[in-house]
Order: structure tokens, then sequence, then C-alpha cells
């Protein structure tokens, strides 16, 4: 009894500390969304400069996910984890100053890099230290921190970007003062059992070696459908997420209007990822990621064609509801697939070919809107993205529910 309580304690220690930097980033990420929105205002921007600004934090993600996922498999997760932290809060406070679009621009790169590479080693650092009953439970509960960081963007974008002397400067440094705490926290986590396992042979591996691995007869179909679901995801994720606040002002609403509504859509997020919480252990990764995505693609379809301020509400409300708790179930389902001294960077490039979707969203977005494209055209195209993703894995995935990792 004692030794459980114990681990009981440890798990939710280390999900209060990994899910705290995860809320600040999903702050930022949020907050994006929200500035752009404010960017076309303040610096008379296009809808392609917009885009451009989206896409370059996503690149910043792809480099972030590559380039520390292969760093925690040879230096440690809990190594990874700070670093990454350390980059993105930095340079989440220093955009708070920039002076135009340029400079914007090269902070936006870094401050993907950290996000990106935290992401997927906050994924994998959980897993490997979690008993299997319950890992994928305690995965969604780290991801769900994403949907409280977006409410607390959507707070600050509706109370205080309006307020001319805060703005959207002030709301970047209310972001990123936070996160310097959590990295006084991570302090205090042991690094993942798994890596600790594994020998110096295993943790010096060349990288060519690794990502051979990941192609290799028993990762192969695995690393074929993460790659094609993360690329899909991502590419619809950022495209519709990013633009919403910019859509509803297309929509006919105004600034302030269309930050209120968003934040009614983002509520809906938090009891997403805790019914995939609560079903991924019973139902199973698989099948729960598959139907959480399907609901996504209708709710698109749906929320596209909406021209009122109910309709949008609840279709943006399913949206933001099937689409995060997808990716709660994403997170859990990537590292369960490799074994320990490549988890890391097959979870890390998985992440960094959905940051490529990520790019290319926004971008399309805003070239689109330029070209006078109807909006419900737009969210059937990231519809499509995710049927085929639903395919990938109902033909590619594996379950692995409960399964020991090792």
């Amino acid at each position: 009894m004692e030794k459980v309580l114990s681990d009981t304690i440890s798990t939710r220690k280390l999900l209060l500390i990994a899910g705290t930097g995860w809320l600040f980033d999903a702050m930022d990420v949020g907050l994006l969304s929200f500035i752009l929105a404010a960017l076309k205002i303040d610096w008379s921007l296009l809808p392609s400069e917009l885009g451009l600004i989206s896409s370059v934090n996503s690149i910043g993600m792809a480099v972030g996910a590559f380039v520390f996922g292969l760093y925690a498999d040879k230096k440690g997760r809990k190594s990874a984890f700070i670093i990454t932290l350390l980059l993105f809060s930095i340079a989440s406070g220093l955009s708070a100053f920039a002076w135009g679009l340029g400079s914007l621009l090269v902070l936006r790169f870094f401050i993907g890099m950290g996000l990106g590479g935290e992401l997927p080693v906050a994924s994998t650092l959980v897993s490997e230290s979690v008993a299997p009953n319950i890992r994928g439970r305690i995965v969604v509960l780290l991801e769900s921190f994403w949907a409280v960081g977006w409410i607390f963007a959507a707070l600050i974008a509706y109370f205080l970007i309006p307020i001319p002397f805060i703005g959207w400067r002030g709301a970047l440094i209310i972001c990123a003062l936070p996160a310097l705490y959590t990295l006084y926290l991570r302090y205090s986590i042991p690094d993942s059992v798994k890596y600790s396992e594994l020998t110096e042979v295993e943790k010096n591996e060349s990288m060519y070696s690794k990502l051979a691995t990941l192609w290799q007869k028993p990762y192969r179909k695995s690393t074929m459908m993460l790659w094609i679901v993360w690329f899909c995801v991502v590419f619809s994720y950022y495209g519709m997420f990013l633009w919403l606040p910019s859509v509803m002002m297309l929509k006919g609403f105004n600034l302030v209007q269309s930050f209120g509504y968003i934040l009614i859509m983002t509520l809906a997020q938090l009891p997403g990822y805790f019914s995939v919480a609560w079903l991924i252990e019973r139902v199973g990764r698989k099948w729960v990621l598959a139907i959480y995505l399907l609901g996504t693609l209708v709710s698109a379809c749906l929320f596209g064609l909406s021209e009122t301020a109910n309709s949008l509400l609840l279709f943006g409300a399913l949206l933001s509801f099937f689409n995060l708790g997808a990716w709660g179930a994403m997170y859990a389902y990537t590292p369960e697939q490799y074994i320990s001294n490549i988890r890391a960077t097959g979870v890390g490039l998985a992440a960094a070919i959905g940051r490529l979707g990520g790019i290319f969203g926004p971008l399309l977005v805003g070239y689109l809107v330029a070209a006078n494209i109807d909006i419900a055209v737009i969210f059937m195209i990231f519809a499509i993205a995710i049927f085929i993703a639903i395919l990938a894995i109902l033909f590619l995935g594996k379950e692995t529910k409960q399964q020991p990792i090792v």
C-alpha cells in the first residue's frame, strides 16, 4: 500500500510539473491566433503575411521536434525538457518587443523550436514514467493542460489585448514570465527510468542508425501511420484554429466579439480531453483516435457552412471537443510504438513531420482567403485531410492499450 501511495504521489507531481509547462506553451500558441487578428489591424498585414507568421512558428517546431527528439535519446528526457522550455520562455518574452514583421518572424522561429521540442519529449518522459494500466490516461491528462492554456490565452485576449497600454505586447510578456517558474520546478523531477536503463552504446547510437531503425520491419507500418496522421492532424489544426478569430471577423464579427466567441469554443476542449482520458483505457488508443477524428471531420464541415452566431458557437465547440480530444489520444498513442532507445527520436520525428503540415495549413488559408475562396471550401479541405488520417489509423495502426513499453 505504501509503495502504491508513493507511486501515486510521484505520478501526480510529474503530471503537474510537466503539465504546467504544457499549459504555458499552449498559452503562447493560443495567443498567437488572437495576436494575428490584432496585428492585422496594428501593422496592416496582408492575409498571406499573417499566414507566414504561423508557418515560421511551425518551421521552428519541426526543427525543434527533430533536434530535441534525437537529443533526448542521447542526453536524457529531463535535460531536453529543461532546455526547450528555457528557449521558448526567452524567445517568447523578447517577441513582445518585436518592431516589425522580420524581427517577429525570427523570434517566432525560436519560440517554435522550444515548443516543438518540448511537447514530444514531455509525452515520452511521462509515458516511460507511469504504469501501463494508467499510462494512456495520464498522457491524455497531460495534454489536457493544453486546453487550460488556451482558455487562459482566450481570457487574456478578451480582457487585456483590447486595453491600449497592454495590447498584444503585454500579453506576450504575461505568457513568458510564468514559464520561467516552471523551469525552476522541473529541476526537481527525475529522468525517465527507461532512459536510465539504456546502455552507453544505445545512448550514443548514431542519428543515421536511429532513423534507419524507424523504418525496419517491426516499426515500418507504425512509422508510416504516425507520419501520415501527424501531418494531416497538424495541417488541419493549425489551418483551422490559428485562423478562428480571423474567420469570425470574416463572417462579420468585430475583434472583441470574435475573442469572446473563441473563449466559449475553447472551453469545450476540456471535456474533450477528459472524455478521451476516460475512454482510452477502456476502448483503446486506435479506436478512440479514429472516432474523435471522425467527429472533427464532421464538425469542421458544419463550422465552415455556418453563418449565424449560434451555429458557429455550436459547431466551433464541437470542433474543439473532438479535435483536442484526438490530440490527447495521439500523444498517448505515439510513444507506445517504439522501444526506449529510439522512442524520443520516433516521437520527435513524427511531430516534426506534423509540423510541416503546420507550415502549409496557415499559409494555405492565407492565400485562399486572399483569393476570396469561401470559408466552407477551406474547411472542407481540412476535413479531407482528417479523413486521410482516419484511413491510415484503420489500415496501418495497431492497438497498444496497456501493453508494457520496453
